[in-house]
């Protein structure tokens, strides 16, 4: 198989509606992948209630005044297909990540995992800015939000799916049941205050406040780095309260998709592959395994049919690696950032 560079984009001065109008095709295989997550059926549903999902999601998203929805009604208009709403707001995935002590600084892994097919081959590292300076945004066209990015000087931040709420013994109506009191917050999305983070906050100490004390409209895990050695947390987050497990001394701290704090009581780990699985062996790896010049000490169960991409971060080092997955097909090489003075390079 033939791999692919991920590209390195400088949107700076520039926004997401401008990334899109330049990948307009990255954005469609985008949203019509998510359609057939699950093969043949799930298109074909998908196809029947997605115009409702999709008004629902643009309604909500409306009520609750978002500050990002005239750039997603905008990524509507451009590509004129159902599931632009509804794919803002999507956070169906499971991912492993951690903060890693190694030496005078701290590095974040992080492996995301989504049903949705060819996220891995169309992801691009995106330069963006805000008031708080540049960022590293690992991302698509047409996303209005932030799951995973490096601010260099600043810290590294990534959003795993939190755990399911238990409601009952049948998990599809724990999910609806679930989405029920999402459309009754008025808060913002994980992903949508995670940019706004990247975008305002100065340091690690002001991300750290704003991801664990800004309400939210679902429950989240957020992993973040900073600059020293024992500068980074898990921030296991409900809609208004967030419990904080700090990296310190210890040689990591590691996030799945459970909570590992007193917020787990009345949760269900999702079941995205033997999240408590990957969980344990993220915390056998030791920081110098994790910044290796290769992915080798990825392998499952973190490594697993849903794998879409790998990424370690350094804020101290300024370091950025990438590579895109299909399951555990690697489909992209590795995109090693490089800055030569002014300019931007992807190494491969």
């Amino acid at each position: 198989m033939i791999k692919i560079n991920i590209p390195l984009i400088d949107l700076r001065g520039k926004t997401p509606i401008d990334l899109l109008r330049a990948y307009p095709d990255s954005a469609k295989t985008l949203v019509v992948s998510a359609r057939k997550s699950y093969g043949a059926l799930s298109n074909i549903t998908s196809s029947a209630i997605l115009p409702f999902i999709d008004k629902k999601s643009h309604n909500w998203l409306i009520k609750t005044r978002n500050p990002f929805l005239h750039e997603i009604e905008t990524f509507d208009s451009i590509l004129g297909i159902r599931g632009v709403f509804s794919l803002n707001l999507a956070y169906e995935w499971g991912c492993t990540s951690g903060a890693y002590n190694n030496g005078n600084s701290v590095t974040m892994m992080r492996v995301l995992d989504w049903p949705f097919p060819k996220l891995g081959k169309n992801v691009m590292v995106v330069l963006q800015s805000g008031k708080a300076g540049d960022f590293y945004n690992i991302t698509w066209p047409g996303i209005s939000g932030i799951f995973n990015a490096l601010a260099p000087s600043r810290f590294c931040a990534a959003i795993n799916l939190a755990p399911m709420r238990r409601h009952s013994k049948f998990l599809p109506f724990d999910w609806f049941r679930n989405r029920q009191i999402m459309h009754r917050q008025n808060a913002i999305p994980p992903a949508h205050l995670l940019r706004q983070v990247f975008e305002q906050a100065q340091d690690y100490n002001t991300a750290k406040e704003m991801l664990a004390k800004t309400p939210l409209a679902v429950p989240a895990i957020f992993t973040l780095t900073g600059l020293q050695a024992g500068e980074g947390c898990i921030i296991e987050r409900l809609e208004n309260t967030a419990e904080v497990r700090e990296l310190a001394a210890e040689q990591q701290v590691v996030a799945s998709n459970q909570f590992q704090t007193s917020l787990a009581k009345g949760t269900k780990a999702r079941p995205f592959f033997n999240s408590n699985g990957r969980w344990q062996q993220g915390c056998s790896l030791q920081g110098y395994e994790i910044t290796q010049d290769n992915f080798s000490w990825l392998r499952p169960p973190i490594l697993n049919p849903f794998t879409r991409l790998c990424i370690v971060a350094d804020a101290e080092t300024g370091r950025l690696s990438v590579q895109g997955f299909e399951g555990v097909t690697t489909v992209t090489e590795i995109f090693n950032l490089i800055k030569n003075g002014d300019k931007l390079y992807g190494s491969y």
